[in-house]
């Protein structure tokens, strides 16, 4: 069984893959459109493009990951590099370098935005490998998840509600610099923590390499419990994306007061903190499957729930956005909970490493995912007639552009949390005998 403090060093992690995961798509869409004048479409596709690569590249950083364990005996320095670098290039993200058109402007996000993506692979990447290899036990791999999720909750509730706070206490441009300077010294403390404080956990046994892409990528294509699970989070992923970039839409257009968004997100993540060990026990008890079964179904009905968030008083509105966030908790825990009892087993079965892949191509969905939901996000702004401006002025929408947002916010979001529940057959789950 691992050590408190390997626990704890392992869920700071999440204070590099939570405010960058979560800070560019709840504000660098509403930068973008509200302070550089991108219209929504274009503000979408600059979000998820960048991003988009990973699809191609995380695989590729999880072979990397995987060399550097089987040369090295860990991945901990490429995670060190990765962390470091995703904290400097997050900077660099917001800075507004004033090229003197908005062209010229957008295409500077989109290279930053591009290369941080990449740094950010090589952090995420070797970072979600780390459970399969430091612990052999089932039960510990779910103890790790809760721990990560809720240091995850924590570190999204603190960039998630603290980075709009700055940006929008100072306004402008200088308060989206001090914001990326506050959220990129969260990160690098995460790397430094997580790089230190494992340098005693245990390692996984040093297995070989597949030799070939060929043999790798027919591996992958037979291993049908981890494309279920994949499926399952890349859907819910681009839930969860829609869902975070709908948030300063909504606190300033729905609810009527942008000072709000702060309080919705606390609202939204604050539960998901609380029932964190609950979410736990009920995955010992009654199945990993059932609960993210449960999960799902209470995050969904929540989300569709406040598709009336225009009629509905605004208690009762954040009601709903802690009973979506207690479903968040869950929908965050169980597939990170499964996902090394997949790879342990598929070791086993081939005796070649995987975690490394695996981690990559999971990384690359998760990535794609909350990339796509800003996307589709500012897609349907653009469809709505959002009307964008610079430096945050102040512009009535129109009614179209309101719906747009509730519905971004709410009804999309919440449907494709539950498609999540039809795609999770009992095959993702490996056979009880098999897990060690």
């Amino acid at each position: 069984m691992l050590s408190t403090r390997h626990r704890l060093s392992f869920s700071f992690g999440s204070f590099v893959t939570a405010p960058f995961a979560t800070v560019p798509g709840l504000l660098l869409l509403p930068y973008l459109t509200d302070t550089m004048a991108v219209p929504a479409a274009a503000a979408g596709a600059i979000v998820l493009v960048p991003k988009a690569w990973d699809v191609l590249f995380n695989p590729i950083a999880g072979r990397i990951s995987d060399r550097a364990l089987r040369r090295q005996g860990s991945r901990r320095p490429v995670l060190l590099l990765g962390g470091c670098g995703v904290a400097l290039l997050f900077m660099g993200l917001f800075a507004h370098p004033g090229l003197g058109s908005v062209a010229a402007d957008a295409g500077y996000v989109v290279v930053v935005f591009f290369v941080a993506a990449t740094a950010y692979a090589f952090f995420q990447v070797p970072y979600n490998a780390l459970p399969a290899e430091i612990t052999d036990a089932y039960d510990e791999r779910t103890r790790m998840s809760a721990w990560r999720i809720a240091m995850l909750a924590l570190a999204i509730l603190v960039s998630g509600a603290g980075a709009p706070a700055i940006a929008n206490g100072i306004g402008g441009v200088a308060g989206y610099r001090l914001m990326s300077v506050a959220v990129a010294a969260l990160m690098l403390t995460g790397a430094l923590v997580v790089y230190f404080g494992l340098r005693d956990a245990p390692v996984g046994t040093r297995r070989d390499l597949t030799p070939r892409i060929r043999e790798l990528a027919a591996t992958m294509r037979g291993w049908r419990p981890f494309q279920w699970l994949l499926a399952v989070y890349v859907v819910q992923s681009v839930g969860v994306g829609t869902l975070l970039a709908g948030v300063v839409y909504a606190a300033r257009h729905v609810l009527g007061d942008p000072g709000l968004q702060t309080f919705l997100f606390a609202g939204f993540v604050g539960p998901a903190m609380l029932v964190m060990p609950l979410w736990s026990r009920l995955g010992r008890r009654g199945g990993k499957l059932v609960g993210f079964r449960v999960a799902s179904g209470l995050f969904g009905g929540a989300l569709l729930v406040l598709s009336a968030s225009t009629i509905l008083p605004t208690p009762v509105v954040f009601g709903f956005v802690a009973l979506a966030g207690v479903g968040y908790a869950g929908v965050q825990v169980f597939p990170l909970a499964i996902l090394p009892d997949l790879i342990a087993v598929e070791e086993r079965r081939t005796g070649a490493t995987r975690a490394g892949v695996a981690a990559g191509l999971w990384t690359a969905a998760e990535t794609l995912g909350l990339a796509l939901g800003p996307g589709l996000f500012g897609l349907v702004l653009a469809v709505g007639g959002y009307v964008s401006t610079m430096e945050q002025a102040t512009v009535a929408q129109p009614e179209s552009a309101i719906t747009a947002i509730v519905l971004g916010f709410s009804s999309i979001p919440g449907v494709l949390i539950l498609l999540g529940i039809p795609l999770l057959r009992r095959s993702v789950l490996p056979a009880p005998g098999t897990l060690g």
